[in-house]
């Protein structure tokens, strides 16, 4: 498989390649992903004590 192409951010949405999105990653360091990278779909989000998953319908889960 190829490698994959990170077009959106995973927290606002819009497209990566408009700005360096500062305030997102520093969002980031403390939030979990609400958006698919690689499609910009909405992801499902679970917040746990021990960390989160994020599930995109098309690209699966992400866990931290």
């Amino acid at each position: 498989m190829g490698e994959m192409v990170e077009a959106w951010c995973d927290r606002c949405g819009q497209a990566a390649a408009t700005g360096p999105h500062d305030g997102c990653a520093a969002a980031r360091a403390l939030e979990p992903p609400r958006y698919c990278a690689r499609c910009r779909r909405r992801m499902k989000v679970q917040v746990l004590p021990v960390g989160w998953s994020a599930v995109c319908v098309e690209h699966g889960e992400l866990r931290g």
